[in-house]
């Protein structure tokens, strides 16, 4: 049998402090799930204690995560079901995240925030549930730390950070991010742990060039199809660096057609120099 990763050694102790069972049968679940840990710990449960075990399991894990949110709690400032500011910033410094990158927005993302300086109770509990990670700040962490280190990779995670930072950076109930904070996050997600705007190839800095189209032309605030639809742009400018995926006739918005016409004008006014 190959040495276990990392990440595997992870899963099965995660599995264990979930379900009580052995090292051994914790091995044989995660393997038949490909180490997938929600779907083998359902697995576990349907056959070992059928609904009656999962309940006893999840409400185990939910009173032990319960506890953990009180013990992170400022009584005298924060509500019942909420964590403040100051609570929430200090309990997500105490898991190793970077408040000025994009481990910042994964957590608010997992943690399901309504906005950045606010952690709920109930997004707190299901998050962490589903996430198979222990009831304690060292094994949150620990997972944290794991997902961060696939971001950079995969592009689903990265793209499911990326549109929570729309709906956690809003302010109040305005509908779309001021462009001021839409330029400081962009900033924020498109570096380490985040994904690079930087094509494939030659190593065009897409982000630079989108910034700097933006500060000459656009002083509107952006809404999310503008959002979503820059990152989906940025990994096909990233794998296409000539823009041969894009045409006129393309469904991409307005701003992101100007800016395919600025940066292609740019481009032919430097080679002629």
């Amino acid at each position: 049998m190959p040495p276990q990763t990392s990440a595997q050694k992870a899963a099965i102790a995660n599995f264990v402090a979930i379900t009580g069972a052995s090292d051994r049968t914790a091995t044989r679940y995660l393997k038949n799930s490909s180490y997938k840990l929600n779907e083998a710990v359902d697995a576990y449960f349907q056959t070992n204690g059928g609904g009656s075990g999962a309940a006893a399991g999840a409400s185990n894990r939910d009173a032990q995560l319960n506890q953990l949110f009180d013990s992170l709690r400022n009584e005298k400032e924060d509500a019942k079901d909420s964590l403040g500011a100051e609570s929430a910033m200090s309990y997500l410094q105490s898991i190793g995240v970077g408040l000025e990158d994009a481990s910042l927005f994964l957590a608010v993302e997992l943690l399901q925030a309504p906005s950045i300086g606010e952690i709920p109770r109930a997004g707190f509990v299901s998050g962490w549930k589903d996430a198979g990670a222990e009831a304690k700040p060292e094994a949150q962490a620990a997972h944290l730390k794991y997902l961060a280190g696939l971001m950079s990779k995969e592009r689903d995670l990265f793209r499911k950070v990326y549109r929570y930072a729309f709906v956690a950076g809003k302010e109040g109930d305005q509908r779309a991010l001021s462009l001021e904070m839409a330029l400081l996050y962009w900033d924020t997600l498109f570096k380490k742990p985040g994904q690079s705007w930087i094509g494939s190839s030659t190593k065009i800095n897409w982000l630079n060039e989108w910034k700097a189209f933006l500060d000459e032309n656009w002083k509107r605030s952006v809404n999310r199809d503008m959002w979503n639809q820059t990152l989906e742009f940025a990994f096909k400018s990233i794998d296409d660096e000539s823009l041969g995926f894009w045409s006129e006739d393309g469904a991409w918005p307005g701003v992101i057609d100007d800016f395919v016409a600025w940066y292609k004008r740019k481009s032919e006014m430097e080679v002629d120099a």
